[in-house]
């Protein structure tokens, strides 16, 4: 019987650092995979301001170019 606890206690001993160092793989994965998403929110929010600023330039852009027509037709 001590016989078959020792030799359970002997594959145990490596079997928890297997598990354990495997767990640990597995948290750094999560982790990098969660920086690289939160890089990835970072850049679309960043396209989503530079697109929003170039609508409002081109909103702007339309807005001067109607109401010099409108003066162009005045002076008509």
């Amino acid at each position: 019987m001590t016989g078959l606890v020792a030799v359970i206690m002997i594959f145990s001993i490596p079997l928890a650092g297997i598990i354990t160092s495997h767990l640990q793989t597995l948290a750094k994965l999560k982790n990098k995979m969660i920086e690289t998403e939160l890089e990835l929110e970072k850049l679309k929010h960043e396209n989503f301001v530079i697109e929003t600023q170039k609508l409002r330039l081109e909103l702007e852009q339309m807005k001067l170019e109607d109401a010099k027509r409108g003066a162009d037709f005045l002076l008509k």
